[in-house]
């Protein structure tokens, strides 16, 4: 075949080199920058060379079909001939067709099927370095299949980039690399220009694409257009930005051919993208046209210098599609698409500096997608954990563990994390586990026409067109009113339709059936009597199967804000027609870093009833008791997820767990929540005073040590208590005693006592505030012929004299007596003495008489 094609290009001196290596291991590695033609002149080549089908795995649609035309092309023959290309829904092939290109989720299902590939000589894996998901798995799957069921397997992997030692580590046998076959870059020299904003620009993230960098970026191209001849490629990172540029440059239709080129086109306008022009063209592009194929006539790339990957986020079971700084590895890419042909330029939206500060490859795919589909491809080959297997990545613990998780929910895998009958049935479907769910089971409930026509439209999101509302895009899909969006969806449907088991009942459309709408009570009422559900309903059932962490209720009557049954909040955009609708079942949102809640981009209006039946495993009833709002609540309760249904008063709620509501809400509202007494106040401070004078073994009675032993001290109280009021009642002074000993309690009132004698036969109270420093405050006449001051404590702490004037007034702070006596008395009696003529003031206080009295008054 090869020597059909009288085509010159970079890789043709080392495909003999390449066939030669083939055939001495039957694995090799070609290196090859885009441009050299390693996609078209490599499995014509290894085409010759073995006698069953070449089959060559490319990771995108788009660049499937164009890879096959562009070497039927050369072979002066229509596609389905010696070349052929088979996607989701679409294949061309034909008895003599010797090369096939697939997409890696095809050259999978494949695999599944039959591992030895029987009538396939060789499998290329091109665009190896792009790390999709479904192509490390396409690449471990084979090196699996070669090395125990097809030895004589021919595996090549291909790469634009130089990273070859990995890939050639996972393909060798027996220890041995394969080996690694390098062809040299396009001749054609390519200069750098670099074209940086006037201004900074806001990074994208989940956000929109800063419209001033559109403004530049549309500047950048009419620069272009003004210095360099040819066509120009712009790289752009979604549909969206296309759209933008597009409207920016729109005054020059006239003179030139403005093209898109993303993944979401239909076939017919990639392919007019991919063919010269009779006049200019500006062709506006995704990642699609980084690799493998080949725009004719770009002589000048513009590159805004973004890529749009997509995040999840496993804690919400939500995707994004981020916008993030292009790699220098893919920037590269990018450039060489201007040098294919002829010396050209690339210019690039950003400076030098940042290019260096750029990641130099992209992040796997298996960094930060949903692994469910993953997850069940390895259960599916028997290799759950994939430990044993050629992954060019391991994947990440905690992703693996949630798309187990959901795997285990829709019953695909056991406990273990082994495949089960129906998870092969899910597998068998070709569509993300949830959809394939959603199918399998919405065609009983809905029929397996209209089940196949949602799922569809879920599983090409990209023909649902402007607005939210699923059930309005799906009526579209219906009428036609995009052909092309129209065609897309149904040859999916055809595809779902033609997955589903042998002996699927037919849809059953009663008359008059048509018309209801969500939220018609009688609709329900006919579905219970075997009628079939509105669209709404059927649409919103759907949903709910595949999600059923996304069924959401509005958080208020007639809003836009809802809470998913995942527990994640949600909003509508604003104007939205399904804003006021009681529930929703969700089939797209994302939500951006750091925002509160997520945002709404697909869903389907719902009712109640059908919310529980999407979400059944979801459904559960608990009976509460608990403290909220200040008290004990006992109640029972239906929620779907994080999402409350009915709630109502629990009758006869279980002592125990009243008890522990009880706790808890002391616990949360403090020991506050008590009645503290003067008593009780008084000796929960001389058990403080006892703790700091004597030792640990001494009860604890500060607020945590006492809430962590409440069940301790205040035992059958607290176990009897019913509500706060019950709290209130509780005797706090006896229960604080059941913390004490036999001993401390009866050893208590020696060591801490309530009052003490004082000389004239008072008995005055010790005040304990401060556990440091026990006070008795005493008027000073009470005092007279103590010489020391009292001790407590066994006789370890000195009591501080707070002394008082005959007006109860303090005249001294003391706990040295001693030493007031001496210097201190002579001063306040010097002072007080005229002001208090009645009461005695002796010279010497440590001998007086001690009295409580003045003297009476003369008459």
């Amino acid at each position: 075949m090869l020597s059909d094609v009288p085509l010159d290009l970079p890789v043709r001196p080392v495909l003999p080199a390449l066939v030669g290596a083939l055939r001495a291991t039957g694995d090799a590695v070609l290196v090859a920058p885009p441009g050299t033609g390693k996609t078209t002149l490599a499995p014509l080549a290894v085409a010759d060379e073995v006698a069953g089908r070449v089959l060559i795995a490319q990771p995108r649609r788009v660049a499937a079909r164009a890879a096959a035309r562009r070497m039927a092309g050369l072979l002066g023959e229509p596609v389905g001939e010696r070349i052929g290309y088979a996607v989701r829904g679409e294949r061309r092939v034909g008895p003599t067709t010797r090369v096939e290109v697939v997409t890696t989720g095809l050259l999978l299902r494949r695999l599944h099927r039959d591992p030895e590939l029987p009538g396939v000589g060789a499998v290329l894996l091109d665009e190896c370095h792009e790390r999709q998901l479904d192509a490390d798995l396409a690449l471990a799957f084979a090196v699996e299949a070669r090395g125990t069921l097809r030895p004589d397997l021919w595996l090549l992997a291909m790469s634009a980039t130089p990273q070859a030692d990995r890939f050639a580590a996972l393909l060798g046998a027996d220890g041995r690399p394969a080996p690694v076959v390098r062809a040299e870059a396009a001749l054609h020299p390519v200069s750098r220009i670099w074209a940086p904003p006037p201004r900074p620009m806001a990074a994208p993230g989940a956000g929109r694409v800063d419209p001033a960098l559109l403004d530049h970026v549309a500047a950048t191209v009419r620069r272009a257009l003004r210095e360099r001849d040819g066509d120009v490629l712009v790289f752009l990172p979604g549909a969206g930005e296309i759209g933008a540029v597009a409207g920016r440059l729109a005054d020059l239709r006239d003179r030139i051919a403005l093209l898109p080129l993303h993944g979401r086109l239909p076939g017919a306008a990639q392919d007019a993208a991919l063919r010269p022009a009779d006049r200019r063209r500006v062709v506006l592009a995704t990642a699609v046209a980084e690799s493998s194929l080949t725009v004719p006539g770009v002589r000048v790339v513009v590159d805004a210098g973004l890529s749009r990957v997509a995040r999840t986020d496993l804690a919400r079971g939500l995707g994004a599609l981020v916008t993030v700084p292009v790699s220098r590895a893919a920037a590269t890419q990018r450039a060489g698409r201007a040098g294919r042909e002829a010396p050209g330029a690339v210019y690039r939206c950003w400076s030098e500096a940042t290019h260096a500060r750029l990641a130099p490859h992209p992040e796997p795919e298996i960094a930060t997608a949903d692994l469910t589909g993953f997850a069940l491809e390895l259960a599916a080959w028997g290799d759950p954990d994939g430990a044993g297997l050629a992954l060019p990545d391991p994947p990440p613990p905690a992703a693996m563990a949630v798309a187990r998780e959901t795997l285990t929910a829709l019953g695909a895998v056991d406990a273990d994390g082994r495949i089960t009958a129906r998870g092969r049935v899910i597998a068998s479907v070709g569509a993300h586990p949830r959809l394939a769910r959603a199918l399998l089971d919405g065609a009983d409930r809905v029929g397996p026409d209209r089940a196949a026509e949602v799922v569809a439209l879920l599983a090409e999101e990209t023909v649902a067109g402007p607005g939210d509302d699923l059930t309005a895009a799906w009526r579209r899909l219906r009428t036609n009113v995009d052909p092309a969006a129209t065609a897309r969806w149904r040859a999916e449907v055809r595809r779902l339709r033609s997955a589903l088991p042998a002996g699927t009942p037919a849809d059953r459309v009663p008359d008059g059936a048509d018309g209801a709408r969500a939220g018609d009570g009688s609709s329900r009422a006919a579905a219970a009597r075997g009628g079939r559900l509105p669209d709404d309903l059927a649409a919103g059932l759907v949903v709910g199967l595949a999600y059923p962490e996304r069924l959401a209720r509005a958080r208020r009557a007639g809003g836009s804000a809802y809470l998913m049954a995942g527990g994640t909040a949600a909003e509508l955009a604003p104007g939205s027609g399904l804003a006021g609708s009681a529930w929703l079942a969700v089939a797209v949102a994302d939500r951006s870093p750091g925002a509160p809640s997520a945002r709404v981009r697909l869903a389907a209006p719902v009712d109640e009833a059908t919310a529980r039946e999407a979400g059944g495993s979801l459904l559960h009833t608990e009976r509460e008791v608990g403290w909220s709002g200040g008290d004990v609540v006992a109640r029972e309760v239906v929620r779907l997820g994080a999402v409350e249904l009915v709630d109502r008063p629990l009758a006869a709620p279980g002592p125990e767990l009243v008890a522990a509501a009880v706790l808890t809400g002391l616990r949360e509202g403090g020991l506050g929540l008590l009645t503290w007494t003067p008593a009780a106040t008084a000796l929960r401070a001389r058990l403080a005073f006892c703790r700091r004078a004597l030792g640990d073994e001494w009860p604890d009675v500060g607020d945590a040590a006492l809430l962590a032993e409440a069940r301790r001290w205040l035992g059958p109280e607290l176990a009897r208590a019913r509500r706060r009021v019950d709290l209130a009642r509780i005797d706090v002074a006896s229960a604080l005693r059941r913390l004490l000993d036999w001993r401390q309690a009866a050893r208590l009132d020696e060591l801490a006592p309530e009052r003490l004698a004082v000389p004239s036969g008072s008995r005055v109270r010790v005040g304990y505030a401060d556990p440091a420093a026990p006070v008795l405050a005493v008027k000073l006449q009470e005092t007279f012929g103590w010489r020391e001051a009292p001790r407590i404590a066994d006789g370890r702490v000195p009591v501080l004299l707070h002394l008082l004037s005959p007006a109860g007034r303090p005249v001294a702070v003391t706990a040295d007596l001693p030493s007031f006596w001496r210097s201190g008395y002579p001063q306040v009696r010097a002072e007080l003495r005229g002001r208090y003529p009645r009461h005695p003031w002796p010279e010497d206080p440590t001998t007086a008489e001690p009295t409580r009295r003045a003297a009476p008054r003369r008459r």
